[in-house]
């Protein structure tokens, strides 16, 4: 495998001071990934936050925007690169339960061991050079390039924000569609939050922040909010715009895809109303 894992579209530098990242719809699924299954491959599809990397597409206008588009299921890029299950991988450190993150502990590790309704996945473990390698082609240069976006944005701007796009399962018929987190205030300014809470509320989607959803690595990586680095968390009931096969784009679609360009609009118009000396106090 040679080809980028991710896609990035939109000037560099931004132009804009919000900067979009799409790191779980990836949908390229590497042979080496295929022969160590020991479910259907349809068995991952619980991983994917399905078709989100469309909204995305759709709704950005002129924000620079990183789209994963590897699996998940080979690596994930919202957890750490020593987030990995000694379970599942030759190469982790064994740690004791209590030492390992709530997602390690459920098999939602760095190379996720388990998937919603498919339970183990491999065949096999894999060797410490096999994620080494995944660690090296896959994850870091996403957030390099993510990195690298939200600096330039910064330079240029004086603030940058990230809107980190994920889609989750319906929590409950009739309850929270919409999940915003800020891992409970320490990645953005609540004048962002308060904004995208807004447009939510406005377009008639119930909304709720950081439960059960607070934001996993790529917030706590990225976000700086101290020096004018702002990071929110998105996540869509896939519910509300795939159709009732969870398979392709549905109905609700072109609802899902206007919030998004609004929320987009706002958090650019809030970042722009502030002096640019003030954006990086």
């Amino acid at each position: 495998m040679h080809a980028s894992p991710f896609e990035r579209l939109g000037a560099m530098p931004p132009v804009s001071p919000v900067v979009m990242s799409v790191p779980h719809a990836g949908r390229d699924y590497p042979l080496a990934l295929k022969t160590a299954l020991r479910v259907p491959l349809s068995g991952l599809l619980p991983l994917e936050d399905r078709l989100v990397d469309a909204v995305a597409r759709a709704a950005r206008t002129d924000q620079t925007t990183i789209v994963q588009t590897r699996a998940r299921a080979w690596i994930d890029l919202n957890r750490s690169e020593d987030e990995r299950d000694p379970l599942l991988d030759e190469g982790a450190r064994s740690l004791p339960p209590m030492q390992q993150s709530a997602k390690l502990r459920s098999g939602l590790g760095l190379v996720p061991r388990r998937a919603s309704g498919a339970g183990d996945l491999w065949a096999r473990r894999f060797t410490d050079a096999e994620v080494t390698a995944r660690i090296a082609n896959d994850h870091r240069p996403y957030h390099a390039a993510l990195a690298a976006a939200l600096a330039a944005a910064q330079a240029r701007f004086g603030v940058a924000v990230l809107l980190d796009v994920h889609s989750m399962p319906q929590l409950a018929p009739g309850g929270t569609r919409i999940v915003l987190g800020d891992r409970f205030g320490h990645a953005a300014a609540p004048r962002f939050v308060t904004r995208v809470k807004d447009e939510c509320i406005a377009r008639g989607f119930s909304t709720a922040i950081n439960a059960p959803y607070a934001g996993g690595h790529i917030l706590e990586r990225h976000a700086r909010p101290a020096t004018g680095i702002h990071a929110i968390q998105l996540e869509l009931d896939r519910t509300l715009y795939l159709d009732r096969k969870l398979h392709a784009p549905g109905a609700g679609f072109p609802r899902v895809v206007d919030l998004v360009r609004s929320i987009l609009a706002a958090l650019a118009d809030e970042a722009l109303s502030i002096p640019l000396a003030a954006a990086a106090e």
